[in-house]
């Protein structure tokens, strides 16, 4: 499948592997639009929230009083990247210039996905949703084109998408919409367009519609009015137009739904409570059996997860200062509580891979929230183990307890070999995911490593060393940590004593 960036502004790692967005500029070559359009509006949603402080995403347009369309892919930042669902803290502000004001404002209920990135028979060309709203906008709705526009037809394309690519400075979010004339090119000047698309803008892409524009309309004239030609999808590459889904072909998929004639059942969600995504990594909220009430909670991820320089080989990282959030999903993936991570404890990757970081709330103050059990029982072979990623659960089985697995320079012991298959095939991300006891209630191990190419001990390569030496490297192989022993490292008030009796962890460098 080709490679190709999508035009939605915040990036989150919901399922593997996911499309994500490419910064790029705003309407270009366009104006502020002096006038508003009823039809034209924002998609704001509070999660995930997009990164600027109007809160805008993508773009919609108003089809009937209760029904907006977008792109697919602006409805897929749902946590589990599900096609037909209900999100929490969706909104669209529609009829207005500004994302801040005027307007009317109506909570999105539900949302329906012509197409994920995961559907085999493709998704470009595909990339539309309709959002349900709560309730019913006085906006007038625009009209489907009746047939796809030919090449070299004049459109208009809208959108309140970024003017710079500076992520980091709000000057780059424009809060007012902006309007450029255009023309659809024929679908050779966008070498990746795929059936389905169309290709939009300037062939210099001088003027084209870019990051924050998804979801935006490219409209055609109908009489005296305008119809909804395409919506934006993604860029064709540098100094090129933008490819659109051309609407006009899913009028059916979209009259059945709206119209209630053909209306997908709800997908049914995994339920993923208790995992906590961090930055290209994974986490979860464990006590101790000595952990209390009033105790800062902690979260246990892998000491490769950590924020800067990783723990040198035969090190560790003792007492850090630490901050970033550390959301916990409730059981559709939404955030049930959001604690802040303020001290890393202890982070190593040799004899083990974990890091366990202070959170800034106690347990107490996460009743809300899944908090897991820290086992000091550990895994054998055979063992079931459950994966708890943010989007999904993997389920694995515990195939053999390896003495020694290495990997880049680290050795790590007792590492837990899964059983290959399609329901335990671990990818890059899943790193720090809990490995959960039956009971769902339990974190028996944790999640840290797979081999890519069936190379020997190098980087992201393990290789397993038995008890007389012998190397074994097979790709495709998952492994995660033992955990039965840091209960034993952590005292009252969830502080890390590594003197304590019985407790394994250690600075100093392990004898190999």
């Amino acid at each position: 499948m080709r490679s190709r960036s999508l035009l939605f502004g915040a990036v989150l790692a919901l399922a593997a592997p996911l499309l994500v967005a490419a910064p790029a500029q705003a309407i270009l070559g366009g104006v502020e639009s002096p006038r508003a359009y009823s039809f034209m509006g924002s998609f704001q949603p509070s999660f995930p929230r997009p990164p600027r402080p109007d809160g805008h995403g993508c773009g919609v347009e108003v089809l009937a009083p209760q029904w907006v369309l977008t792109a697919s892919h602006c409805a897929g930042k749902n946590p589990t990247n599900a096609r037909v669902g209900v999100p929490r803290g969706w909104q669209v502000r529609v009829g207005s210039l500004d994302t801040t004001s005027g307007g009317e404002v109506a909570e999105v209920d539900h949302y329906y996905r012509l197409a994920t990135s995961a559907d085999e028979g493709g998704f470009w060309g595909k990339d539309l949703a309709l959002l349900h709203l709560r309730t019913p906008v006085r906006a007038r709705p625009v009209r489907i084109a009746s047939a796809t526009p030919a090449d070299n037809s004049p459109v208009r394309i809208l959108g309140w998408g970024m003017s710079c690519e500076n992520s980091g400075d709000p000057a780059c979010f424009p809060t007012r919409l902006r309007e450029a004339d255009t023309v659809v090119q024929p679908v050779s000047v966008c070498p990746v367009a795929s059936p389905g698309e169309l290709c939009v803008g300037s062939r210099d892409g001088a003027v084209a519609a870019a990051n924050m524009d998804s979801g935006g309309p490219a409209l055609v004239r109908d009489g005296a009015g305008w119809a909804l030609a395409g919506v934006v999808s993604g860029p064709a590459g540098d100094k090129l137009p933008t490819l659109y889904t051309d609407v006009t072909r899913h009028a059916d998929w979209i009259e059945g739904i709206i119209g209630g004639a053909h209306v997908p059942p709800d997908d049914v969600i995994p339920d993923v409570e208790g995992a906590v995504e961090l930055p290209g990594c994974v986490g979860s909220v464990v006590r101790t059996p000595a952990s209390r009430p009033r105790d800062p909670a902690l979260l246990l991820t892998n000491g490769h997860c950590v924020e800067g320089e990783r723990p040198a080989p035969g090190a560790a990282l003792v007492d850090r200062p630490a901050g970033f959030d550390a959301p916990i999903a409730d059981h559709q993936g939404y955030p049930a509580a959001t604690p802040r991570a303020n001290r890393l404890l202890y982070a190593t990757m040799t004899g083990t891979d974990i890091a366990l970081y202070r959170l800034d709330k106690t347990y107490a103050q996460l009743r809300s929230a899944k908090v897991f059990r820290l086992t000091t029982t550990p895994v054998r072979a055979g063992d079931a183990l459950t994966m708890a990623y943010p989007s999904t659960r993997l389920h694995c089985t515990a195939e053999a307890v390896v003495p020694h697995l290495r990997e880049g320079g680290y050795q790590q012991d007792d590492a837990i070999r899964y059983a290959t298959g399609p329901d335990c095939a671990p990818w890059h991300g899943t790193s720090g995911s809990a490995l959960l006891a039956p009971d769902g209630e339990t974190v028996v191990g944790i999640h840290n490593t797979h081999n890519d190419a069936g190379e020997q001990c190098t980087a992201d390569n393990p290789c397993e060393v038995g008890a007389d030496g012998s190397v074994t490297s097979v790709a495709g192989r998952g492994y995660g940590q033992q955990v039965a022993g840091i209960a034993a490292c952590v005292g009252r008030g969830s502080t890390l004593e590594l003197s304590r009796q019985g407790c394994g962890l250690t600075a100093s460098p392990r004898p190999r």
